[in-house]
């Protein structure tokens, strides 16, 4: 278990180093091989909601911290924290290269042809998203408690943002923003599969 956790803080660490190189690789990416994206191109829509997506990961991971002291878990939720702030500054910077809207009046998604699907509500806007009341939840437990319904939300969390990735990569045209999409992909797989024996060790499963 150790071992992996190590892995990871030093793929988040990794990600921090190479953050600023590779925001403004799009610069160079864009000029050279594309016109700026549309503002309600895939990559400026995947930026947009995975800006969204990430903060609340960031907000879950940093609620946990304060609710345990197991340190496997505070660990692996400082880990999910410092890379997924990093990645939406990323994105978030983008955006602001590309002179586009941090916002867009079309539903979460429509960028991946699924602006039409149901939200659970709640503060829950798009795949994966734990709601506004799971969220107080997760503020009011302690110790295993807290460390098991975030391993539980936080895998699901990162199901809905493997999706959104996955997306990009098949429909982003900018090279280094496809990139970052495949990373997190094989980042968030390789943690859902570190949570899944973490909540085994607590007697616990993943929801879905």
């Amino acid at each position: 278990m150790r071992k992996h956790i190590g892995w990871i803080a030093g793929t988040a660490a990794a990600a921090l180093v190479g953050a600023g190189a590779i925001t403004y690789a799009v610069a160079e990416d864009n000029g050279s091989s594309a016109a700026t994206p549309a503002a309600e191109s895939a990559d400026a829509g995947f930026a947009r909601d995975m800006a969204v997506h990430h903060q609340q990961a960031v907000e879950m991971s940093y609620t946990v911290r304060d609710r345990t002291k197991d340190v496997e878990v505070r660990r692996l939720a400082y880990d999910i924290a410092q890379t997924q702030a990093n990645q939406r500054g990323m994105l978030l910077g983008w955006l602001d290269l590309w002179g586009l809207p941090k916002v867009s009046a079309k539903p979460p998604m429509s960028w991946m042809g699924m602006g039409d699907m149901p939200e659970r509500g709640d503060g829950s806007f798009m795949p994966g998203m734990a709601t506004d009341t799971e969220m107080k939840k997760l503020g009011t437990l302690n110790g295993k408690q807290a460390e098991t319904f975030y391993l539980q939300l936080m895998t699901d969390h990162h199901k809905g943002g493997i999706h959104m990735a996955e997306g990009c990569v098949a429909k982003c045209s900018v090279g280094v923003e496809k990139q970052l999409a495949q990373g997190m992909v094989d980042a968030q797989q390789s943690e859902i599969k570190l949570m899944a024996d973490m909540l085994k060790a607590r007697g616990a499963k993943p929801r879905s």
